[in-house]
């Protein structure tokens, strides 16, 4: 996407996903190498992580990363320290600079851009590395928000705080159940497979110009 984006009217904020979308899923990266080194079946651990990450209340800042990975180890069997275990998480998410190119088009334009994102503390962490808050009007998170996008709530919640129309909002995330749920409160949404399909589907809405 090296042309510029033609102000069509019709959308004033665009909101990005973090991991899967602005950079690549390293949760889910992170937890395959965990499974595999622990012999474990890659598709029941994930889903044992996921189900540890809200029933526990990490994902809503309710409790801290080492209850969660404690957690998951009694639940799972998982060997390993807490901080080696976070180290893989962290080393996989890699951020995708082509879509941080398209986030600052779309803020030279005036469009508001932000990231809403079921993330845990750990996305700080990686904006101290990486630094990519500044690029960003707002970055609503899960963990601070108490709050996640499997509430179809919060897409009421986060029309209002931005004081926008549901409509003129565009939404893009990896998860089609988050898709789904911004959809039906009304906003315009992406569902991200990957950049050949998304660069389509963002032309439809957002047309680009040479």
């Amino acid at each position: 996407m090296d042309n510029k984006i033609m102000g069509n009217g019709k959308i004033d904020v665009v909101l990005f996903d973090f991991g899967g979308v602005i950079a690549e899923e390293g949760f889910m990266k992170g937890l395959k190498i965990i499974a595999k080194a622990n012999g474990l079946d890659e598709k029941e651990f994930i889903q044992a992580a996921f189900d540890v990450n809200y029933s526990t209340g990490y994902i809503l800042g309710k409790v801290s990363e080492e209850l969660f990975w404690n957690e998951l180890k009694e639940k799972t069997g998982v060997k390993g320290d807490n901080a080696d275990l976070k180290a893989e998480i962290f080393s996989g998410f890699v951020m995708r600079d082509w879509m941080i190119a398209l986030v600052k088009k779309l803020k030279s334009e005036n469009i508001i851009v932000g990231i809403l994102s079921d993330q845990t503390d750990m996305i700080d962490r990686l904006n101290s590395q990486f630094d990519f808050y500044r690029w960003f009007d707002h970055v609503f998170n899960s963990y601070y928000l108490g709050k996640g996008k499997r509430d179809i709530s919060l897409f009421d919640d986060i029309a209002r705080t931005l004081n926008a129309d549901p409509d003129r909002i565009l939404f893009i995330d990896d998860d089609p159940g988050h898709v789904d749920r911004a959809r039906r409160k009304g906003w315009k949404a992406i569902h991200y497979v990957d950049r050949e399909s998304f660069e389509k589907d963002f032309e439809k809405i957002i047309p680009m110009r040479g």
